[in-house]
């Protein structure tokens, strides 16, 4: 079986819609997601901007994340053809590990724990695929790189796309 490696945040979850929700809760304005297309993770909120990096550690910034619409089909079904691994780059923050590890077991049970891999730096990683939001963590990757659209990188054009989780399976499955 061939390897593929998948991003969690951003990939699986609704990282930007978190941080979204976290803001208008916060400051009681809506961010439209729009608006954040093309600018780095943290531009484009109105202000308070350092504000941003506190949310995630706060308790349950990453259990309460939505699902990316169509992610828990696909990668049920890429887990009978491929030797998946959920990689998420969390040593950042320390408390998402608990959080991370119990959002997966809630919304894809049929992950084995052997198949989740926290990490503090992706370049450890190889397989034969890996699907990511951030072109740091593709750069060094050994295998075939895919960009998951996010609005932090959709004016970046060096790594083949895929824009949800309909394309993720039209490309695997």
């Amino acid at each position: 079986m061939k390897r593929l490696i998948v991003d969690m945040d951003d990939v699986m979850a609704d990282a930007t819609g978190q941080f979204i929700y976290y803001y208008e809760r916060e400051f009681g304005v809506r961010v439209d997601r729009a608006v954040l297309d093309g600018k780095e993770e943290g531009e484009g909120f109105p202000e308070n901007h350092h504000i941003l990096k506190q949310f995630p550690y706060q308790h349950n910034f990453f259990r309460t994340m939505q699902v990316n619409e169509g992610s828990q089909e696909v990668l049920e079904a890429l887990n009978k053809k491929y030797e998946v691994f959920i990689v998420s780059a969390a040593m950042e923050f320390p408390q998402s590990l608990p959080e991370k590890l119990e959002w997966l077991n809630e919304h894809f049970p049929f992950l084995h724990w052997r198949q989740i891999v926290f990490c503090g730096s992706k370049t450890v990683v190889h397989g034969d695929y890996m699907i990511d939001d951030l072109p740091r963590n593709l750069e060094k990757f050994n295998g075939e790189k895919f960009l998951f659209s996010a609005p932090h990188n959709s004016h970046i054009n060096r790594f083949q796309r895929l824009n949800n989780w309909k394309e993720v399976g039209e490309k695997f499955l």
